[in-house]
C-alpha cells in the first residue's frame, strides 16, 4: 500500500492528477465554511443544532453537505440537486425518446445529456434555495433570522448565492473527472461524510456535554471496532466477480495466424456500485426536503413515514434492490457484449453465438446481482435499525451508507491509480 502510494507520485503526471484533486477538494471543503452574506452564523449554528437533533432529514441533507448546512454556507446546498437531476434524467431516458437516441450517440450524445442535467441541477437548485430560506425564517423551528435579513433584496441575494454555489460543486466536480484523478462528484461525498466523523466521535465520547464516562468510552470503541472489522468484509464482496471465459477462434490472415487467445468478461457482484444508495437516499429524501421548507401537514406526515420507522427501512432495501438492476442493466448491456464478441470471433465455451450467448450473459448477470443488491440493502438498513433503538449518533455517522459510500468510492479511485500505474510499469495496490 505505502509502495503504490510513493510510486504514485514518482509518476510525473500522476503526481499532477493527485495533487490537483487534493487542492479542489480542499478549495471545497474551505467553501462550506463561508457563510452566504447578511447570516447570524453563530445564533443559526445554535439552533441548527436543536433543529437537527429533533429532524433526521435535516441531520441526513447536513451530513452530506460536510456540515455546510449547519453554517448556511455558499454551499449549503451540497451534492443532492446535482444527483437528483441525474436520476430524473437517466429515468426520463426509457420515457422521452430524445433521451435516448442521446443516451446512443455516444460522445456527441453524453454532452447533450450533461447539459441537460447540469440545467435541471440549477433549477432543483433554486427551488432547494427558496425553500432554504423559508425553512430558516420559520418561527416553528426557532431559526429566525433578523429584520435586516428578510428584506427582499438580501432574501433575492441569498438565493442566488446559493444557486452559484451548486454551479460552483457542478465545476468543481468535472474538473476532478476530467483533469485530476477519480470520479469527482464522488471524491466531494466522500470528504462531505469524512469531515463529519471527528464531531461525531466527539459527540459519542460526551466531550461537548462534558459527560465523558467509562460506558460512553467503551461504546464508541465497541463501534469503531466493529466497522473496522466490516470494511474488509465490503471491500472483499466490492472486489469479488464472476468471470466468463472467452475464447476467440484462430483464423488466417495472409501467412499470418490471428487469434486463438482465452480471455474473460468479468462481472461484479456488486456492478452499481453506491449509485443505487445514493439514488435512493435522495428520492426518499426528496418529500422530506420539501415538507422541511413548505410546513404542508399532510407533506409531513407523508415524509415522516418515508424517513422513519419500518416503512423507510423497507422502502430503502426495496429501493436499493431495484436500483442494482436498473443501474446494472444501464451499464452493461448482454446483447451489445454478445454482438461484439461475434464480430470479433469470440465465443464463449458451449455456448452458441448470438442469442443463446445473450440468454447465458443475462442469466448469470441476474444471478449475482440479486445477491450483491441484498448485500447493499442490508449494509443500508441495518445501521438505521440500530441507530433507531440506541439513538447512538456514532452510528448514524459511521453507517452502512457512509461506511459503503466511502470504501466504493476509494476502491474506484484506487482502481483508476493502479490502472495507470500499470502503464508505467510500477507494482499498484492490488496484487
Amino acid at each position: 500500500m505505502l509502495s503504490a502510494i510513493a510510486n504514485a507520485f514518482k509518476v510525473p503526471e500522476l503526481r499532477k492528477k493527485i495533487i490537483f484533486s487534493l487542492m479542489i477538494v480542499a478549495l471545497y471543503r474551505l467553501g462550506t465554511h463561508v457563510p452566504v452574506p447578511g447570516i447570524p452564523v453563530e445564533q443559526l449554528m445554535a439552533k441548527f443544532t436543536q433543529l437537527a437533533s429533533a429532524n433526521q432529514t435535516i441531520s441526513f441533507l447536513n451530513l452530506f453537505s460536510g456540515n455546510a448546512l449547519s453554517r448556511f454556507s455558499v454551499l449549503s446546498l451540497g451534492i443532492m440537486p446535482y444527483i437528483t437531476s441525474s436520476i430524473i434524467i437517466q429515468l426520463m431516458q426509457g420515457v422521452i425518446p430524445s433521451l435516448a437516441n442521446w443516451a446512443r450517440e455516444g460522445e456527441a450524445g453524453q454532452r447533450k445529456l450533461t447539459q441537460a442535467t447540469r440545467y435541471l441541477t440549477l433549477v432543483l437548485g433554486l427551488i432547494n434555495a427558496i425553500g432554504y430560506l423559508f425553512l430558516f425564517q420559520s418561527y416553528q423551528y426557532g431559526l429566525v433570522l433578523p429584520e435586516g435579513v428578510s428584506s427582499t433584496l438580501t432574501s433575492v441575494v441569498i438565493v442566488f448565492t446559493l444557486i452559484a454555489g451548486v454551479a460552483l460543486i457542478m465545476w468543481m466536480g468535472e474538473l476532478i473527472t476530467q483533469r485530476g484523478i477519480g470520479n469527482g462528484m464522488s471524491l466531494i461525498i466522500f470528504a462531505n461524510i469524512v469531515s463529519g466523523f471527528p464531531s461525531a466521535i466527539v459527540s459519542s465520547l460526551g466531550y461537548g456535554s462534558g459527560q465523558v464516562t467509562p460506558q460512553s468510552i467503551g461504546v464508541t470503541a465497541l463501534i469503531i471496532a466493529v466497522v473496522l472489522l466490516v470494511i474488509p468484509g465490503i471491500v472483499l464482496i466490492e472486489r469479488a466477480q464472476r468471470r466468463i471465459p472467452i475464447n476467440y477462434a484462430k483464423r488466417i490472415q495472409g501467412r499470418r495466424v490471428m487469434g486463438g487467445a482465452n480471455t474473460y468478461i468479468p462481472l461484479k457482484v456488486n456492478g452499481a456500485g453506491v449509485i443505487p444508495i445514493i439514488f435512493t437516499s435522495s428520492l426518499l429524501y426528496f418529500p422530506a426536503q420539501l415538507a422541511a421548507f413548505f410546513q404542508v401537514k399532510w407533506l409531513n406526515t407523508f415524509s415522516d413515514w418515508l424517513t422513519t420507522g419500518w416503512l423507510n427501512w423497507v422502502l430503502t432495501f426495496v429501493l436499493i434492490v431495484f436500483f442494482c438492476f436498473f443501474y446494472t442493466s444501464m451499464v452493461f448491456n448482454p446483447e451489445e457484449t454478445a454482438a461484439n464478441l461475434q464480430k470479433q470471433g469470440g465465443f464463449i465455451p458451449g455456448i452458441r453465438p448470438g442469442s443463446a450467448t445473450v440468454t447465458y450473459i443475462n442469466n448469470i448477470l441476474m444471478r449475482i446481482t440479486l445477491p450483491g443488491a441484498f448485500y447493499i440493502g442490508a449494509i443500508a438498513v441495518v445501521p438505521s435499525i440500530l441507530f433507531a433503538f440506541t439513538g447512538q449518533s456514532l452510528i448514524q455517522a459511521f453507517g452502512g451508507t457512509s461506511i459503503l459510500i466511502m470504501v466504493g468510492v476509494a476502491l474506484d479511485t484506487m482502481v483508476q491509480i493502479e490502472s495507470q500505474l500499470r502503464m508505467y510499469h510500477y507494482e499498484g495496490f492490488f496484487r
